[in-house]
């Protein structure tokens, strides 16, 4: 039941995953979060890490598009000045938004993984459109209102998957 919930990677930050090992495994395209995976949520714009980590990912032919179920406004001021292909209001967990990513940037399932900071969105998300996965730690321990109540959930499912063995996790 909770195999959808699972990533097939974990790391610490965006910044552990590094463009020469992506194309090693094949991958040419990201689908990314915003909020407390890029940046903390209540940050509006990209932090100079993050537009270093775009451009590493630019020089290596990896095209990143963020996808995000925030508001346009948000999301448009932030991708904007990276210059960066995004899709708001995309309604994860549902699968379309990261399909519609994928045939944009014009590549295969299996070149593209999909980061993100949250179980119920953007692994789900991801797992449900055929995506490899990779979770993050989220930035900050802050969240909106509907993202509180998915952090107990992801809490619980994350306890789980850690007393199984399928994950270790650290916050």
């Amino acid at each position: 039941m909770f195999k959808k919930f699972l990533p097939n990677e974990h790391v610490k930050t965006i910044f552990d995953i590094h463009p020469a090992l992506l194309k090693k495994k094949g991958i040419n395209g990201i689908i990314t979060d915003l909020d407390n995976t890029l940046v903390a949520w209540d940050v509006k714009d990209a932090t100079p890490e993050v537009i270093q980590w775009f451009e590493q990912m630019k020089k290596q032919d990896i095209k990143v598009t963020i996808i995000s179920n925030n508001k346009q406004e948000r999301v448009k001021l932030f991708s904007e000045p990276l210059d960066t292909p995004f899709v708001f209001s995309a309604r994860k967990p549902l699968s379309q938004a990261f399909k519609s990513a994928a045939k944009e940037m014009k590549l295969k399932k299996e070149e593209v993984v999909v980061i993100g900071d949250q179980l119920l969105t953007d692994v789900l998300g991801g797992n449900f459109a055929g995506f490899h996965t990779i979770l993050v730690v989220p930035i900050v321990q802050t969240d909106g209102k509907i993202t509180r109540i998915n952090r107990k959930i992801e809490r619980r499912i994350l306890s789980y998957m850690n007393k199984k063995g399928k994950i270790s996790w650290e916050e």
